[in-house]
């Protein structure tokens, strides 16, 4: 069965750091940082769309812009933190419907 979505129709989850809709993007604000975490049962796929970002991926940093996409394997410990003037949005894509998130601080993502 096919599932149409709009950012409309989806709430806006707020952070400190930023925001996400759970449809298929996120942003985080200029100089800001997601929390460090873990998907220990899936995959993630991050594409820019706009913006930059530097992203943690275990003891490695890769800096991100408009057009690249980074693959997360499971259960490493990962975050974003904007390094442009402007939000960063994101296509996120995890490789299990059922997200598992971990935080590397207790209940960052409660």
């Amino acid at each position: 069965m096919a599932t149409l979505t709009s950012t409309e129709s989806q709430p806006v989850q707020p952070f400190d750091w930023g925001t996400i809709t759970w449809l298929c993007n996120g942003r985080i604000y200029p100089g800001r940082a997601n929390p460090r975490h873990r998907h220990p049962n899936c995959e993630e796929h991050i594409f820019v769309l706009r913006g930059e970002c530097d992203h943690s991926l275990g003891d490695e940093a890769f800096h991100l812009s408009a057009g690249q996409m980074l693959r997360i394997p499971q259960d490493v410990l990962h975050h974003a933190v904007n390094t442009g003037a402007e939000r960063v949005r994101m296509v996120i894509a995890y490789s299990s419907p059922e997200r598992q998130t971990v935080g590397e601080e207790p209940d960052v993502f409660r």
